[in-house]
Order: C-alpha cells, then structure tokens, then sequence
C-alpha cells in the first residue's frame, strides 16, 4: 500500500506550453520531498500534456490526469483538490514559480501552529518572459482570535489573490466551497477560509506570480463575459457581476461553524458594504443585458 505524503500539490493546467517546465522543475526542486503532485490537464490542445506525461514517466510523485473536455479554470482546480490525499494542499498554477525553500518553510508553520489554516510566503511579481518586476503585498497576516475580524480584514485589504497558492489544511479546505464558477469566486474562498482559522505570513519573498496575456488576472479585465468563460465555459453569455459575488459573499459568512454573534457581526458588515454599494448594484440591475466590462478591483480600492 503506497505511504500517504504529508503534502498534495494539485497542479491545474491548461495550454501552459511555455511555462510548464519551469513550473515543474520549480516544484520537483523543492527542498521539502514528501509530496504527490497532482496535474489535472484541462484537455489543453498544445504539447503541455506530452511535457507533462514525460515529467511523470521519471518522477513517481507525479500523478497526471487529463480531463476529457475543458472544465473551465474553477472545475479544474476543484477537480484537482478531490484528488488530494496530503494532510496539507497547495495549488500550483501553470505558470508561476516558487524558491526550493518555499514549502518546507508553509509546512513548518502548519505543523507548529494548529490553529492556522492557511500559511502563504511574500510575493514577487513576475513577467511573461520570467523578469521581476518586484514585490506584491499580499497584506493577509490575519491572526486574530475573532473569526469576525478575520472575515472584515481580508475583506478590506486583499488585492491580487495571491494567497489560494499558500499552503492549507486539507480537512478545512473541504468544508468550504472551494472555487466557485463565477467571477470573483477566489475572493469569496479566501473569505470563507479566514472565518475557519488564520493566516500567516512568512516574511521572505519565496512565491512569484506570472502576470501575463493569458492569465487569469488579466482576462478578468476584459469583460464579465470573458472571465465567466475562463471559469466555466458551461455558465458563459450572462453580463452579472456585482449581485453573484454579493451571494457568494453571503454564502461565505454560513457555510462555517460560527458563534452566533460572529456570524451577524460578519453579515452585518457586508450588509453595510452593499449598503455603501448600491450605486453599482443598481446599476447592474439596469443595465444588466448590457455588455459590461469587470472592474477586478479589490473590496478595499486596490487595483
């Protein structure tokens, strides 16, 4: 019977061609060994799967499945967690890269702190050729006691969602909602997470995240239309935005097992925010057959 690895890495990937060996060079390069690495192929049409199906074929920690048809980048990456066995899991995407180091340094903290539930390294921005272009602040150390002020900070200070590549419990992972198809859904996971336990910042830049053309940050500029077809080709054509991300965020605040005062305090404050947001989700409700164009900024202002 094989031995279960302390860590599931689940790789999502789809078309990364020019990418991919970097990516799995970098994860393989870990100084941290005890892990699985899962590649779920979203049936990419170029030659990430021959790269892929190589890499496995001279490392037995790679376990490579090709999904029949494109699920979109939210099934993928659901796909991919259902398939983890580690104590801990972490997802990698396509075409980001992270030092030896990184790993070993999340699985650290997670074995040493219990009530954390999610552990993540500073960020370093990168380009589509591998330059630095320098560091994010990702600005998520929440290790309050309060599940509340957890939920109100990363509601008011994320940006970029650098954080679902950290390192997370697998149990807690699963009580979520995990990737949810519509735009936005990465925002509401990270919500919902920080109500189950805290997050920790290792303070040294170890992950480094990909901005280019076809990644999902950028096409989330284009149009709700574009982004929706990115998530779930199944769910594209429909121009919403603001009130399904409002859903999910309430969504967020009931899934978990709250003191009852937690949770009203956490839907209290996002009762004020749409409150404070009803030029937009008037707007929305007008114009909603319109083409309109997803403004991915954070809740807090950031761009």
């Amino acid at each position: 019977m094989p031995v279960r690895p302390k860590v599931s890495i689940g790789m999502p990937v789809y078309n990364r061609e020019p990418y991919i060996r970097a990516v799995l060079d970098a994860v393989l390069g870990q100084t941290y060994t005890d892990f699985e690495l899962i590649i779920s192929d979203n049936a990419s049409t170029d030659k990430t799967e021959a790269i892929c199906r190589e890499y496995a074929a001279r490392d037995s920690r790679i376990r490579y499945v090709r999904n029949a048809t494109n699920l979109g980048l939210a099934g993928n990456y659901n796909s991919v967690f259902r398939q983890a066995v580690g104590e801990y899991f972490r997802w990698v995407a396509g075409d980001d890269l992270c030092a030896p180091e990184s790993l070993a340094a999340c699985v650290e903290v997670l074995d040493r702190q219990p009530d954390v539930v999610l552990c993540y390294p500073k960020t370093g921005i990168i380009d589509a050729e591998g330059n630095y272009q320098g560091r994010y602040d990702d600005n998520l150390h929440l290790i309050d006691e309060r599940p509340s002020e957890r939920f109100i900070r990363a509601f008011r200070q994320i940006g970029l969602v650098n954080i679902h590549f950290g390192l997370m419990r697998t149990r807690i992972l699963a009580q979520t909602c995990l990737y949810h198809p519509g735009p936005g859904g990465d925002y509401a996971f990270i919500y919902e997470l920080a109500l189950y336990g805290k997050f920790v910042e290792i303070p040294r830049e170890l992950f480094y995240r990909r901005l280019h053309a076809g990644s999902s940050w950028m096409i989330s500029k284009t149009s709700v239309k574009a982004i929706q077809e990115y998530l779930d080709p199944g769910r594209a054509g429909h121009n919403w935005y603001w009130w399904p991300l409002y859903g999910q965020f309430v969504g967020a605040c009931m899934r978990p097992p709250l003191p009852l005062m937690e949770r009203l305090r956490a839907l209290s404050f996002l009762v004020r925010f749409m409150v404070s947001s009803r030029d937009v989700l008037m707007f929305e409700l007008v114009h909603s057959q319109r083409r309109q164009k997803v403004v991915p900024v954070s809740l807090s202002g950031q761009k």
